[in-house]
């Protein structure tokens, strides 16, 4: 069986998606339509913009999106028997699965986006990558700090990210070395994702997600929050409003659908980021 995957933040590079602009019609059409919908001109972004410019948050979570769900358009004899995607790559996967129209899946994540942006602004907050430690002795050490500071991202066996505020952060990474982690690494983003210091930005977002129309998709989507497949719209809705404030669960997502019969795993979109954590994973 073929699982598909897509991926979250931190994939972006300048000239992504341009190969597939210059090789498919349908991949043009996609790009003037998300052009349209965002306002501005992220096409030109993707395929000339600076490091830095791809960085900004209201560029780098669209233009994942746009990638990832144009690499799926693109793929001959596209025909998934499962999907997954980490953190925003949700999203995208729920449009390559038919769950959601490219158009209101492109508004939600410009949406999110922002509302991660602004939530940012108001509580400085940051997150950490933790290697070479299991994941409970992780989730103990965090529980025993003061302040906020939780497991985010369940990468693969040995690779954790936490998130919290900046001094429950700081306070877990130097326990999390004293206690053996290869690494305890505060990393360059903006804010505490998939924590509950996301609270505003998920309100703002739900609003958004209650208004989109969510069909029930070509395959069962295993979604961050529990890991689990779903094909019930109404399911996936409920799992999607949680997926802010909750923890991405990776490693048990690919564990899953590994169990559930998944041989082959392709990852579309920018890098193979992905393909990395799944060899870890099995």
């Amino acid at each position: 069986m073929k699982a598909y995957v897509f991926p979250g933040q931190g994939a972006q590079f300048t000239g992504m998606g341009k190969d597939l602009f210059e090789s498919f019609p349908i991949a043009k059409e996609m790009f003037e339509k998300g052009n349209d919908i965002l306002g501005f001109d992220i096409k030109e972004i993707m395929f000339t913009g600076s490091a830095d410019d791809l960085k900004q948050t209201k560029v780098t979570q669209p233009a994942i999106f746009i990638h990832s769900v144009v690499a799926a358009a693109t793929t001959e004899n596209f025909k998934p028997d499962m999907v997954a995607g980490h953190s925003l790559g949700e999203f995208s996967a729920l449009v390559a699965s038919g769950a959601l129209s490219y158009e209101d899946g492109l508004r939600l994540v410009y949406t999110r986006a922002m509302a991660m942006q602004r939530c940012c602004e108001h509580t400085p907050s940051t997150m950490a990558a933790v290697l070479g430690l299991p994941d409970a002795t992780v989730e103990e050490i965090c529980g025993k700090v003061e302040g906020l500071v939780i497991p985010a991202n369940y990468n693969c066996p040995g690779q954790l990210v936490i998130s919290g505020t900046i001094e429950s952060v700081n306070t877990a990474c130097q326990l999390l070395k004293e206690a053996g982690a290869k690494r305890a690494l505060v990393l360059p983003v903006g804010g505490a994702f998939h924590s509950p210091l996301m609270e505003d930005a998920r309100v703002e977002l739900a609003q958004a997600i209650e208004k989109a129309e969510i069909r029930k998709p070509v395959c069962p989507i295993y979604q961050n929050v529990d890991a689990m497949p779903s094909t019930d719209p109404i399911v996936i809705k409920e799992k999607l409003l949680q997926q802010l404030t909750s923890p991405v669960k990776w490693t048990q997502t690919v564990l899953n659908m590994h169990k559930d019969g998944a041989q082959e795993f392709f990852e579309l979109g920018p890098g193979n980021v992905l393909q990395g954590l799944i060899k870890k994973c099995l």
